[in-house]
């Protein structure tokens, strides 16, 4: 008898401006995605996504539909959706403001 929970799973954060960089965001979604990882989850189960928004702030979401069968296959790679929300055209230095 199985205990498998077709339940997704998710992992995820908001961040307010100057709380994060894009270093320390690379690690933050690398550690959410290890972690869906360690519970089972296929690499190409595991849906990222990170909106950064007109302020500043940024919110990460890594997770895992489950699907309807235990024993999926394995195999692919990630899937991350980034976007960010704008409301008026903006236009963003190279610069890493993030800290400032």
């Amino acid at each position: 008898m199985s205990l498998y929970q077709p339940e997704p799973v998710e992992i995820s954060t908001r961040m307010r401006p100057g709380e994060w960089t894009e270093a320390s965001l690379e690690e933050l979604v690398s550690t959410y995605q290890a972690k869906i990882l360690a519970m089972g989850a296929a690499v190409s189960d595991v849906l990222t996504e990170v909106v950064r928004n007109d302020d500043g702030s940024v919110a990460v979401a890594v997770s895992w539909n489950k699907g309807t069968y235990a024993d999926e296959p394995e195999g692919g790679a990630f899937t991350i959706t980034e976007s960010t929300n704008t409301q008026s055209t903006n236009t963003q230095s190279g610069a890493d403001t993030a800290g400032a």
